[in-house]
């Protein structure tokens, strides 16, 4: 393990663990560790740091579609359906002209590490782990590993954002990513400050959004700053539109009624490559089907049905969509061969009840790959764990409109979890190339 190969030195976990800020990263560190990267293959690599123009033109066209049916002009039920559950003064300034091309300048998808292909099972457009993605880069690039995106991709990535400097709000309910955020401005220099949210007063300065839009009322400046938002007095991102951070349009992208519009809003290349990378999903809804129809490839008439599924028809995921608390961090996800029947059923219920006020989707279950990859015991001995793997790629959007790749944090997890996400026995690295 201590000879120099091609990828670097295998780094020592007393060298790991002593290269941590002072201030810490997320949870103090207290993921597990791994003397080495994740090896991908270069296919693998580059179809992975090509797919965030795909995703940036995905959530472009998902805005056109939205503004369409807000106006009328299309499927007015599809707007009625995101809106949901989400208060009228934000659903009316998201609809406003001046935020007609105000995106989201960071795209994180969650990606399970697949048989032959990869899976997103979420687009995160508020995602924490840049600080940690970014420096881990540093420590193993450090070390002589040739990490993808860079030892500086996340920096710059994010420089990007807010070239002139600017103020980073973490709200209390994100307060676990301050530590990676406050380390991040570090990084960039004294012109980027870390905030709390819920005590900052605007003062004209750029402003990178790190909080969930649900959480508006614990914030007593929030409207306000959402209002000079979409006026165009101050800059912040990701910008104030709630349905762009639903799950939802991952179910909606698979809508028989909306096919027509995704092909005249995306270009062939792209559509075909996000056919590929989406897993197949429905959104849930409690009306009743007509007498013939069908839940596209579920060979089920009703979600009655669908409750009733065996274990092994149940390779489907139950997610709430978004604008709620347990929206984010893995806490809405259901796993359904993973629960007994009783549960699945149990939990298709609460969500249908709930759908007319807060959506839910279900997806196709994709099951990551199994493979081995060293891990450091805590007495700093070296194992090699069957895992699986969840890469979470970061794509950052300059001023200009385009869309570069900064680097790749890779969680990997015991072979037999089902949901990879997590700190406590997840280990965490960066990604690079082997052939």
């Amino acid at each position: 393990m201590g000879m120099k190969g091609r990828w670097g030195v295998p780094i020592a976990l007393e060298d790991l663990k002593g290269a941590m800020p002072e201030g810490g990263l997320f949870g103090g560190g207290k993921w597990r560790w791994s003397p080495e990267p994740l090896r991908l293959t270069g296919g693998e690599a580059r179809e992975m740091t090509a797919m965030g123009y795909p995703l940036a033109k995905f959530q472009q066209a998902s805005d056109l579609l939205y503004r369409r049916s807000a106006a009328g002009k299309e499927m007015p039920w599809l707007a009625e359906l995101l809106d949901e559950g989400k208060p009228d003064w934000l659903v009316t300034l998201q609809r406003e002209g001046a935020m007609a091309e105000q995106f989201p300048r960071v795209i994180r998808p969650d990606l399970i590490l697949a048989k032959g292909h990869f899976a997103v099972t979420e687009l995160d457009s508020v995602p924490g782990g840049m600080g940690i993605t970014a420096w881990l880069s540093q420590t193993y690039s450090r070390a002589g590993y040739d990490v993808l995106g860079g030892a500086d991709g996340m920096v710059e990535g994010f420089r990007s954002l807010l070239p002139e400097g600017g103020d980073i709000l973490v709200s209390e309910e994100s307060k676990n990513y301050m530590p990676e955020m406050v380390w991040l401005a570090e990084q960039l220099g004294e012109a980027w400050k870390t905030e709390e949210a819920e005590e900052y007063e605007e003062c004209g300065r750029d402003i990178y959004r790190f909080f969930e839009l649900f959480d508006w009322e614990s914030m007593p400046f929030f409207r306000k700053l959402a209002e000079a938002s979409a006026k165009g007095e101050i800059s912040v991102t990701p910008p104030f539109k709630p349905h762009l951070e639903d799950k939802l349009w991952l179910a909606l992208f698979w809508s028989p009624a909306l096919k027509k519009l995704w092909e005249k809003s995306l270009r062939g290349s792209h559509l075909r490559r996000l056919r590929g990378l989406f897993p197949f999903g429905w959104v849930l809804d409690p009306e009743p089907l007509p007498p013939h129809a069908a839940l596209p490839k579920m060979n089920a008439h009703s979600w009655e049905e669908v409750m009733e599924f065996s274990q092994k028809e149940r390779q489907l995921v139950l997610k709430i969509s978004g604008f709620h608390e347990s929206a984010w961090g893995s806490k809405g996800v259901f796993i359904g061969h993973d629960m007994s029947s009783a549960e699945w059923k149990e939990r298709l219920e609460s969500a249908l009840a709930e759908a007319n006020e807060q959506p839910w989707l279900v997806q196709e279950f994709h099951e990551g790959r199994r493979f081995e990859h060293p891990v450091y015991e805590e007495e700093g001995s070296v194992t090699m764990m069957e895992v699986r793997a969840r890469l979470c790629p970061y794509f950052f959007t300059d001023a200009k409109g385009e869309t570069s790749f900064g680097g790749c944090l890779a969680t990997l997890v015991p072979a037999d979890r089902k949901k990879i996400h997590g700190m406590s026995d997840g280990i965490l690295v960066p990604c690079v190339v082997v052939d």
